[in-house]
């Protein structure tokens, strides 16, 4: 994974989330808006609810919504433009 790859899976498992641990994992909501973000670790995600349309520095759009697992890779500097109000759990891998 490099500083501009982005992963992610729709629609996990129950079982995956349970076995990573994302019910314990603390909640982060923002209202529909348009920011600027730089990783200084590697954060993985899941949607609970919304839509957002991440843009790495010098890449391509990507679009996630409620349902997807994502991580975002340390060093990673991108555009959030949140579409419809979001809120996720998540968890810093480094």
């Amino acid at each position: 994974m490099t500083e501009q790859d982005i992963f992610f899976e729709r629609d996990p498992s129950p079982a995956k989330l349970e076995v990573i641990g994302v019910p314990g994992w603390p909640r982060w909501r923002k209202e529909v808006s348009t920011f600027q973000w730089t990783y200084d670790r590697t954060e993985i995600c899941y949607l609970l609810r919304g839509r957002v349309t991440v843009t790495p520095d010098g890449g391509e759009p990507q679009t996630f919504e409620r349902g997807d697992l994502i991580t975002f890779p340390a060093g990673m500097s991108c555009t959030w433009e949140i579409l419809k109000d979001l809120e996720k759990q998540y968890n810093y891998l480094d």
